[in-house]
C-alpha cells in the first residue's frame, strides 16, 4: 500500500485490506490466539510539558439500551475508554498506565502494525511495555479545575491508545481527555477479563465506511453520557471499578471538545454535527468526502460551531482537498484549514514518535512520516491543538490560528 496508514477513506485497497487479514469479528480469550511478541523494544514516548502531572483510568462501559451494532445478537453494546487527565503530585508513581494491554498489544504487533497500517515494524515488538507516563489511577489535581473535556476518536485500523503522546501532553496542559475504541470496528479492543474484540468482515467498504460514522457518533453520544453521571458522582464503570479520587469533579461538561485522526477526525465532525454537546472541533487528516467522492453530509451543511481543518501537502493526501474545501465554504461557523507541511498520513500518531527508535532506515521512515522531522512535527501539532481548545474552551488568545508563525514554520495556512 502506498499510504501506510488506511484512514482516508477512499483508498479502496487499504480498506479492502481489513477484509482479508483480520481475525474478523472474534473474541479472543485471554492469552489464546495471538502468540506473544518474540523479541523487545525499549519504545517510550516523549515527556509530557504542563502544568500538572498525567493520570489514567479505564472505562470499561455497556450501553444496555441499545444492542451491539456490529454484532446484532449481542443485546448490549460493550466499549472501553481511557480517561486522562490533570494529576495531584505524588512525589513519585509507582504504576504507570499500560500503553496497551498485554492481549490487544499481542494482535497489534502481529496483525494491525504491519497488516493494516503498513508500518513496517519488526515482529515481537514489544507495544505493551512501551513507557507512558500518565500514572495509573492517580488522583485528580485538587486545584485548576474543573478542566474542559476532550474526545479522542482514532483513525480506521487504529487503536486509541495511537495517539498517547498528543493526548498526555494535553492533560498535562490541563485537559481532562477521553480516548474511545469503536468495539468491532477497532482491530483489538481488550476487556478488563482479558477478552480481544476484533474488527468484524464487510463485503462493502462504502457502506462499512457509512456505517463505522454512524456507530461512533452513537459511541460518543454514550460516552457523554456516562462521563455525566461521573460528573455527578456515579461510576460508570460496569464492573465497578474503583474511580481515582476526585475525578468525578474535575470535568468540566460545559466545555466539551473532540478531535480525532483520519476516519476518527471525521467522526468528530460528524458528532459536532449530531451533537451540540461538542463545542469545538478538530480533524487530523480525516475526509469528508464518501468512498465514491461524493459529499458527505457535514461537508454539505458545515458546521455552527468552530472546526479546524488539519492535512498534510503530501500528495496522498490530495483526496482531502474537495471535501475540506466544501466544508470550508458551506460552514456558516468559524473554521480554519491548516497544512502540515512535509508531514504524512501517520504523522499525527504516535506513529511519529515511536517508528524512528525502532531501527527502521531513513527511506523507509520517509515513506511513512514524511520528511519533516519528528521533533519539529510533535512541536508543531501539540502547539496548534493547545491554542485551538485555549481559544475556543478558554477563552484564549487566538493569535497562532490567525495566520502563520515564525516559531512554527512547517504549518500553513490555506485559502
Amino acid at each position: 500500500m502506498t499510504k501506510p496508514q488506511f484512514s482516508l477513506v477512499r483508498r479502496t485497497a487499504a480498506v479492502a485490506a481489513l477484509t482479508g487479514l483480520c481475525t474478523l469479528g472474534a473474541v479472543l480469550p485471554a492469552g489464546a490466539a495471538t502468540p506473544a511478541p518474540s523479541r523487545t523494544a525499549p519504545l517510550s514516548l516523549p515527556f509530557p510539558v504542563g502544568e500538572y502531572p498525567v493520570g489514567a483510568a479505564p472505562l470499561h462501559l455497556v450501553d444496555r439500551g441499545r444492542a451491539d451494532s456490529w454484532r446484532p445478537e449481542l443485546p448490549v453494546r460493550e466499549l472501553a475508554a481511557t480517561v486522562y487527565y490533570p494529576a495531584a503530585p505524588t512525589g513519585g508513581c509507582r504504576d504507570r498506565a499500560p500503553y496497551m494491554l498485554p492481549g490487544a498489544a499481542a494482535h497489534f504487533d502481529a496483525v494491525t502494525a504491519n497488516s493494516y497500517l503498513g508500518l513496517g515494524t519488526p515482529a515481537g515488538t514489544d507495544w505493551a511495555g512501551t513507557a507512558t507516563h500518565a500514572c495509573q489511577d492517580a488522583p485528580a489535581a485538587a486545584t485548576g479545575g474543573p478542566h474542559p473535556v476532550l474526545v479522542y476518536s482514532p483513525g480506521l485500523g487504529e487503536p486509541r491508545s495511537w495517539a498517547t503522546t498528543l493526548v498526555e501532553q494535553l492533560a498535562a496542559h490541563g485537559y481532562v481527555v477521553v480516548t474511545l475504541d469503536s468495539t468491532y470496528e477497532a482491530p483489538e479492543v481488550e476487556f478488563p477479563d482479558g477478552r480481544v474484540a476484533t474488527n468484524v468482515p464487510y463485503a462493502d467498504p462504502a457502506a462499512f465506511i457509512t456505517k463505522s460514522l454512524a456507530v461512533r457518533t452513537a459511541d460518543t453520544r454514550f460516552l457523554l453520557d456516562e462521563l455525566t453521571r461521573l460528573a455527578a458522582g456515579r461510576n460508570p464503570d460496569a464492573d465497578g471499578r474503583p474511580l481515582p479520587a476526585r475525578l468525578s469533579g474535575a470535568l468540566d461538561l460545559d466545555r466539551i471538545g473532540m478531535f480525532g485522526h483520519s476516519l476518527g477526525g471525521t467522526a468528530a465532525a460528524d458528532t459536532m454535527a449530531a451533537d451540540p454537546r461538542v463545542r469545538a472541533g478538530v480533524d487530523l487528516d480525516g475526509n469528508l468526502t464518501n468512498f465514491d467522492g461524493s459529499l458527505m453530509p457535514v461537508a454539505e451543511h458545515g458546521l455552527d460551531r468552530p472546526f479546524l481543518l488539519v492535512g498534510t501537502d503530501n500528495p496522498d493526501g490530495a483526496d482531502t482537498a474537495p471535501g475540506f474545501a466544501a466544508f470550508r465554504a458551506n460552514t456558516p461557523g468559524w473554521t480554519r484549514q491548516l497544512q502540515l507541511r512535509g508531514a504524512a498520513h501517520a504523522s499525527f500518531t504516535d506513529a511519529e514518535v515511536l517508528l524512528p527508535q525502532l531501527g527502521l532506515d531513513r527511506a523507509e521512515l520517509t515513506s511513512r512520516l514524511g520528511t519533516l522531522p519528528p521533533a519539529a512535527a510533535l512541536r508543531t501539532e501539540r502547539a496548534y491543538l493547545a491554542a485551538y481548545f485555549d481559544h475556543w474552551l478558554r477563552g484564549g488568545d487566538s493569535c497562532l490560528l490567525d495566520g502563520p508563525s515564525p516559531a512554527y514554520p512547517a504549518m500553513g495556512f490555506v485559502g
